[in-house]
């Protein structure tokens, strides 16, 4: 009787070891962001999360690395490899998709819907503390006239209703929007204008963006006028045109619920 010697081909080693760097990257990516999250975002805070896409892409690498082998080889491995490039490909999906956002959008980190006479953020000690003492710089008009282009629909709200009904309309406008109210001043004075001072918060990063709601009368009614900025990059991704629009959105809900 004869025993058969089976031989069995060996193992990519690319393909093993970019199963254990994508998964690592993935450990690595989640814990980035979490301390993120947790902490006072900054900029230096995302040093972490991008150092976790290098790792992603060496896997990324290796994997494609695995499949040449492979195919040459006969090495075994492929089903390491293939779900190392599926894991690779979803982490790799929100930077693809900022990236777009990027090639696609002006870079702008301060969105008004007045670019004439954007509102001005408040100097109080409340607000500069929650903005650690920090106040949005102006935006050049040719800036401002980049958004224009780019966000047709970041426009004031026009009201016909007091001032005053506006500004509590802006201000539970605010509130249902989650945003954190910091100062809130009613029309009226030497200016006749009333403001709303906030902060808020993205869901997943926590990033604050600051937050000033102008509401003025008007001969028919009343305007509101929000500008949203961002603390963080050189580019908010449109983040603060859709805050507006949120909040246009939800201003016009509470008028049709009166």
């Amino acid at each position: 009787m004869h025993r058969r010697l089976v031989f069995e081909e060996p193992v990519s080693r690319a393909a093993l070891w970019s199963r254990r760097l994508a998964w690592f990257a993935l450990a690595v990516l989640l814990l980035a962001l979490l301390v993120f999250r947790t902490g006072e975002p900054s900029r230096e805070g995302l040093a972490p999360v991008a150092a976790a896409y290098l790792v992603v892409l060496l896997a990324l690498l290796l994997s494609l690395m695995a499949f040449a082998r492979i195919w040459q080889s006969g090495h075994r491995g492929i089903g390491m490899a293939s779900g190392a490039f599926l894991l690779c490909l979803l982490m790799l999906a929100p930077a693809a998709y900022i990236g777009f956002r990027v090639a696609t959008l002006p870079a702008l980190v301060d969105i008004s819907t007045d670019i004439d006479d954007p509102p001005a953020f408040s100097r109080s000690r409340i607000a500069l503390d929650a903005r650690a003492g920090r106040v949005p710089p102006d935006v050049a008009p040719e800036r401002r006239s980049l958004q224009r282009r780019a966000y047709p629909r970041a426009v004031p709200i026009v009201l016909e209703v007091t001032a005053d009904m506006a500004f509590d309309i802006a201000r539970r406008a605010a509130l249902a929007r989650g945003w954190q109210v910091l100062e809130a001043t009613r029309p009226g004075g030497r200016s006749g204008a009333g403001r709303i001072e906030a902060v808020a918060r993205s869901r997943l990063l926590r990033t604050a963006e600051d937050i000033t709601i102008r509401i003025r009368p008007r001969a028919d009614g009343s305007r509101i006028d929000i500008r949203s900025a961002s603390r963080i990059g050189p580019h908010d991704l449109g983040g603060n045109a859709a805050r507006i629009a949120a909040f246009t959105e939800e201003v016009d809900l509470l008028v049709e619920a009166r």
